[in-house]
């Protein structure tokens, strides 16, 4: 059986992160995404904290996995007349350049449509196309400043902190690429192409959108900072494990509404008097008495791992997550039995293992193919679709158009 988007082809001027991993996560499923790069320099996140010297980084590999890279000088007119022919063969074209980028260079959704009418263009932007921040320049800790997720982030009464993960980049990407599903399946109704846009400071507002519910609920009170602690509950933090390394930690989150979480914790806390305690059976007292709460857990989670602690508290039916650091996740033997975990074999950096794609489709398995070498397609693509011979492709490469 073939791959689920099989036969959709995607044209890529993406670069560095939020577009990359909207196309590559269209290349886990199957579509043959065609990364377009500038001739001897392509996408800068090749060189983007590389650990050696001409060679690509991880930070390209990660965002650039299943897909084809073919070198091509769009500004000739030679060059940009090879990409409307790429086009011509294309379902969708994405873009991320810097506001104003793709115009300068006289390639606009007018002239995409005019060489197919049926062509999706969908641009990602750190503030969008219109408004008054769209000619600002983003990138994702800017996103997430001015999308609320750095305002909620931080320990209470300290500064706002950004979150680690790229919300702002990956979150863009990711919701870019339900855009682009949708207006496949509209196409398939109308038979016409359209315009898709995200801005980046709207995904992260998106993510933010149920913390600034408690801003809706109180009047217009800001919901402040609370560290990792849930307002209002407990327990509902991070909570100390042996041997007391700095990620030696787990969550525990009994859900105040269900009252059965925080039986089943008391119970292998060694703790069953508190069932008949009015006060520590009630979930508001407990939330209003965080501390004493917390140092009943963590007494009993400092004697332990943060994996044995999952484990007792999991299997008890307590919801319970250790933290987990890049090394914990990258040797879990879960995500490595899951797949989540899997191996590149790339031509370059040999083998080796990193995250694959997390939605998993029976009839329709993922493959991890290695991120391709910059130009590595010329060949393959301008054969196969422009019908250029070798002597063309020689001509070319002489000329710097790729």
């Amino acid at each position: 059986m073939g791959k689920a988007l099989e036969n959709l082809r995607i044209i890529d001027l993406t670069q560095f992160e939020a577009g990359p991993s909207c196309t590559e996560s269209m290349a886990w499923l199957g579509a043959d995404v065609i990364k377009v790069e500038q001739p001897g320099v392509g996408d800068p996140g090749r060189r983007n904290r590389t650990d050696l010297p001409d060679v690509d980084s991880y930070y390209f590999i990660l965002l650039n996995a299943n897909k084809r890279s073919v070198t091509l000088n769009l500004k000739t007119e030679r060059g940009k007349g090879m990409f409307l022919d790429l086009v011509k063969q294309g379902d969708v074209v994405v873009e991320n350049m810097a506001p104003g980028t793709l115009e300068r260079i006289g390639i606009t959704y007018e002239l995409l449509k005019s060489a197919n009418p049926k062509i999706i263009f969908a641009r990602i932007k750190g503030f969008g196309t219109y408004g008054p921040y769209s000619g600002y320049k983003s990138f994702d800790m800017i996103a997430q400043a001015t999308g609320g997720s750095l305002a909620f982030t931080g320990a209470a009464g300290g500064p706002p902190t950004k979150p680690g993960p790229t919300i702002g980049d990956t979150g863009a990407g990711i919701h870019m690429a339900f855009g682009i599903m949708a207006a496949l399946w509209q196409r398939e109704l109308t038979g016409e192409g359209q315009v898709l846009e995200i801005s980046m400071q709207d995904a992260v507002i998106n993510f933010s959108r149920i913390k600034m519910r408690q801003y809706y609920d109180s009047g217009g009170q800001e919901p402040g900072r609370t560290g990792s602690h849930v307002a209002g509950n407990a327990p509902a933090d991070i909570y100390k494990c042996k041997p007391g390394g700095s990620d030696d930690y787990v969550f525990i989150y009994c859900q105040p509404t269900r009252g059965h979480m925080w039986d089943a914790l008391c119970l292998i806390l060694g703790r069953e008097e508190l069932l008949e305690d009015p006060d520590w059976s009630d979930p508001v007292w407990r939330g209003q008495h965080k501390a004493e709460v917390d140092a009943l857990v963590e007494a009993w989670t400092s004697t332990k791992t943060k994996y044995e602690v999952q484990q007792i508290l999991g299997e008890g039916g307590v919801p319970c997550g250790a933290v987990l650091n890049a090394g914990d996740i990258h040797n879990d033997p879960h995500l490595n039995e899951r797949r989540m975990i899997d191996t590149m074999n790339h031509p370059v950096r040999g083998s080796f293992k990193l995250p694959s794609f997390p939605v998993q489709l029976d009839h329709s398995p993922v493959e991890m193919k290695p991120s391709p070498l910059l130009g590595e397609h010329n060949a393959d693509v301008y054969r196969e679709l422009l019908g250029l011979t070798e002597s063309d492709l020689a001509e070319l490469k002489k000329e710097a158009i790729i």
